[in-house]
């Protein structure tokens, strides 16, 4: 893979990975087209979703400084900044921190029995066109649904495990992560931006789980490789970070729908590449 094929695929991942689009669909799509191409387990996958999430971590850093505030004893809060407006109370951030770790571990656990199914998915164009199909219906009817009002501080434990297991469902290529978690906590009545804001969070520890998993096989491929995936890495960290600010304004005017078409005519256009 050249660089400027990293740099394509780390715009690709940076730009989908918050749209309710599918990044593991897009990236299969995407690297189909490459001649040529191959990377030991998903370790080049495993890599610009970690880009990602340094977007996520920079972009809701007051969150998550807010959380590890209240997770540590209060003589050493302040060793993670003043609180910010707005800031939950300690202990519905206490509550948002054991509610991550309890998702996390449905969708690690689920990721970890099904991981060889998982894999062998890649590889398909086919199920990544259904999964696309099913993307789509998710996001059609989320703005179908009441409005609801729930935040993170209302979030129950019922609540953790359902976004786990949708979570873990995403490891599917073609079923957007942020796509189904966002539509997901919708159906459970969470605002939309709320929604969204769990999604990301959750997705943190479960895509730096990942990530540290495949960098078992950075071994197997060489310095000059692992320099060119790096590329691909930062570029879907800066285009992530630009995305996510795009996407908290589409949620929040609950125009989720308007994504579902795109990806049900990506969907149709892989059944015809396949068929013929």
């Amino acid at each position: 893979m050249s660089i400027w094929e990293s740099i394509g695929l780390g715009i690709v991942q940076g730009l989908t990975e918050f749209l309710p689009v599918s990044s593991s669909g897009h990236l299969v799509i995407a690297q189909s087209f490459i001649k040529g191409f191959h990377q030991p387990g998903v370790l080049f996958d495993a890599m610009v979703h970690f880009g990602t999430m340094l977007a996520v971590l920079v972009f809701f850093r007051q969150d998550l400084l807010g959380i590890l505030r209240a997770c540590f004893p209060e003589k050493w809060a302040s060793f993670f900044g003043t609180p910010h407006e707005g800031e939950l109370p300690r202990e519905s951030a206490q509550k948002l921190a054991g509610y991550i770790v309890i998702a996390t571990i449905v969708t690690g656990s689920t990721g970890l029995v099904f991981r060889g199914l998982i894999y062998s998915l890649f590889e398909s164009l086919q199920t990544v066109a259904i999964m696309l199909v099913v993307t789509g219906m998710l996001l059609f009817l989320s703005d179908r649904v009441r409005k609801g009002h729930r935040g993170t501080e209302d979030l129950k434990i019922t609540d953790a495990l359902v976004l786990g297991l949708v979570q873990a469902c995403a490891l599917v290529p073609g079923i957007s992560r942020s796509g189904a978690t966002i539509a997901a906590g919708i159906f459970l009545g969470l605002r939309g931006e709320e929604a969204a804001r769990f999604s990301f969070l959750m997705a943190i520890p479960a895509v730096m789980g990942a990530t540290l998993i495949e960098l078992r096989h950075a071994t197997m491929v060489p310095f000059e490789t692992m320099m060119v995936f790096c590329v691909g890495t930062i570029i879907a960290a800066v285009v992530g970070f630009l995305t996510i600010k795009l996407l908290m304004f589409v949620v929040s005017r609950r125009n989720l729908r308007f994504f579902s078409y795109y990806v049900w005519a990506l969907a149709f256009s892989l059944f015809l590449i396949t068929i013929l």
